[in-house]
């Protein structure tokens, strides 16, 4: 991009942008002409999504900043209005609107506020930071027609991000997410309304206990077996880190209300935007567990739990027979889960007519096995939670199958109904229950988990992520994703390629039968999956909301017998498969320029 041209863009946002900070971000690097910079900031638009918006935040259009969330506000209030006109007649739209911990939280919820309740949406703003699945659950719960939660989710603290949802409290998908798209690429400019003017109008109304009561009343409701947490609770030690985000308030409470010792580690228990324990704030990490680990070693507790800045994601690690804290991954906590839920559902008799589990495709199928194992059948779905959410909504609508439990492997479980995408909050609920009634069998989780790999054989998991910054990065992961769909791969640590499964052209074909193709049923993502001869899935997946490609690896083994020396052997076999494929997998990854 020409320097004049970089420089418009950047006058123009100059005389846009409303928020002094960010502004003046701007006017500084015109003044200094760092044009590398400037054209890192300007050179395209931060794109609106079909989740919204995410990005470093900053002075400049391919930032997060007042100026994009104002506009994308706009373009939604826009949508909206459209799409529920009676509503807008009786002046009856609402809208709810959360955030985490990250930095400019306060902004960037303020002016969402603010541009709906210009725009005849009434806001209803929490009064202070709140999980994810508690504004799902309060969309519902207030009947709200759209909400949107500040939220980087996991991301380095650089980052923030806008998630928007749709009245059934789950992300917007198809029609929805492209005609919002479409609505927010044509806004010039947003209604904005004075914040106190708006709330003594009753435009703009606060919100907090009288949700969060019944958030946590909903959560304790979904458990099984209270009378074991009353009787037994008093006997597991939990250490939990909220990784300075918004999970301690309801995790803690939720815990301690039903008697367990919960203790949190002190160094990451208050929120913080710099998160400045960890390099990054995400479960699914080990360096983001280390605090918690160290002290569940110390103090010989039975479990740690973790949640991200946002609390939808929950993360574990159990000490083995040794005291050494072994980290559970999401696709082993999400059969886990499974399992305890589909049989205690079973036992008493609370498993619906019709049963079904829904996982993403990158999932491990080590939960179909578990599903299957219950009657239970398994449906899969594109990546992202809110295809869950959308399959468990088309169940409920058309009343012939019915939800029982979902998963993705990114550490998202949900285990009810009344919050439409995933919710650490639950899943720690039900892992400490699961934690206590396999105690009472005189199992730990992780005994319990063998037991089930000697069962239905042994599921292996790995993933390789690289990142792309920069203007460059996008059209190198394109080149990627071609040179994998033209060239294809035969084989994959030595195991032949039975099936390809191509989700961007929605078939899935036998490479040495191209032409006969299999139409798939979800919408086009970009996703290729390499189903190999033995049972492993290997699948490539650009991310939507980082610069990053990454690889999923699931491998299966079968366990000879019923005993630890078989469940050794199988182990030691993927290991050595997982390490081939993902030699092979880093030699394409290098080799991208």
């Amino acid at each position: 991009m020409e320097e004049k041209e970089i420089l418009a863009r950047a006058q123009q946002y100059i005389a846009e942008e409303k928020d002094e900070s960010f502004r003046k971000e701007v006017e500084e690097l015109v003044a200094k002409k760092d044009m590398k910079e400037l054209e890192d900031r300007f050179y395209q638009s931060l794109e609106f999504g079909t989740g919204g918006l995410r990005g470093v935040m900053g002075g400049g259009t391919n930032r997060m900043n007042t100026l994009n969330i104002s506009k994308a506000t706009q373009g939604l209030a826009n949508y909206i209005i459209k799409a529920f006109p009676a509503e807008a007649k009786a002046g009856t739209l609402s809208a709810c609107i959360a955030y985490d911990s990250r930095h400019n939280h306060d902004k960037f919820s303020d002016i969402t506020a603010r541009v709906f309740a210009a725009n005849g949406i009434k806001a209803y703003l929490f009064t202070s930071l709140r999980p994810t699945p508690e504004l799902s659950f309060a969309i519902r719960t207030l009947g709200c027609k759209t909400g949107v939660v500040v939220t980087a989710s996991h991301n380095p603290p650089q980052y923030n991000g806008y998630k928007a949802y749709w009245d059934d409290g789950a992300q917007v998908v198809e029609p929805h997410d492209k005609g919002i798209i479409d609505e927010v690429n044509a806004v010039k400019e947003a209604k904005l309304i004075d914040r106190e003017q708006a709330i003594k109008e009753g435009k703009i109304v606060l919100i907090d206990k009288e949700i969060d009561e019944k958030f946590q009343a909903m959560i304790k409701a979904q458990l099984f077996r209270p009378e074991l947490i009353k009787e037994k609770a008093g006997s597991v030690k939990v250490v939990y880190t909220p990784l300075h985000g918004t999970g301690g308030m309801h995790v803690k409470k939720v815990l301690g209300d039903l008697g367990l010792n919960v203790t949190v580690v002190p160094e990451q228990a208050e929120p913080d935007g710099n998160f400045p324990t960890v390099e990054k704030p995400n479960p699914e990490e080990a360096p983001a567990l280390k605090m918690a680990v160290d002290l569940a070693t110390k103090m010989k507790a039975d479990v740690v739990m973790a949640t991200d800045p946002d609390a939808d994601r929950f993360g574990t690690a159990f000490p083995d027979k040794d005291g050494n804290f072994v980290l559970v991954s999401g696709n082993q906590m999400g059969a886990l889960l499974a399992d305890y839920v589909l049989l205690s559902k079973k036992e008493f008799g609370r498993m619906p007519a019709n049963p079904v589990l829904i996982r993403s495709i990158v999932t491990s199928p080590f939960v179909d096995k578990v599903a299957q194992g219950h009657g239970v059948k398994v449906k899969e779905c594109l990546t992202g939670f809110k295809w869950i959410a959308f399959d468990e909504a088309q169940m409920e609508k058309e009343g012939k199958e019915h939800y029982a439990f979902g998963l993705e492997e990114s550490y998202g479980y949900l285990v009810e109904t009344e919050v439409r995408d995933k919710d650490g909050v639950s899943a720690a609920a039900m892992c400490a229950e699961m934690t206590l009634y396999w105690a009472s069998k005189g199992k730990s989780l992780l005994e319990h988990l063998n037991d089930l790999y000697k069962h239905y054989g042994y599921f292996e998991d790995r993933a390789i992520s690289k990142y792309f910054p920069g203007v460059t990065g996008p059209g190198i992961m394109k080149g990627i994703m071609t040179k994998l769909r033209e060239e294809g791969l035969k084989t994959l640590g030595g195991k032949k390629v039975l099936k390809i499964r191509d989700v961007q052209q929605s078939v899935e074909f036998d490479p040495a039968a191209p032409a006969q193709k299999t139409a798939l049923p979800w919408p086009k993502s970009n996703v290729l999956q390499f189903f190999l001869e033995d049972g492993t899935i290997v699948s490539a997946r650009p991310s939507g909301t980082e610069p990053k490609i990454k690889f999923y690896i699931n491998s299966t083994v079968p366990v000879a017998a019923d005993t630890d020396a078989a469940l050794e052997a199988a182990k030691k076999e993927a290991d050595v498969l997982c390490n081939k494929i993902s030699a092979e997998i880093q030699a394409v990854l290098d080799a991208a320029k």
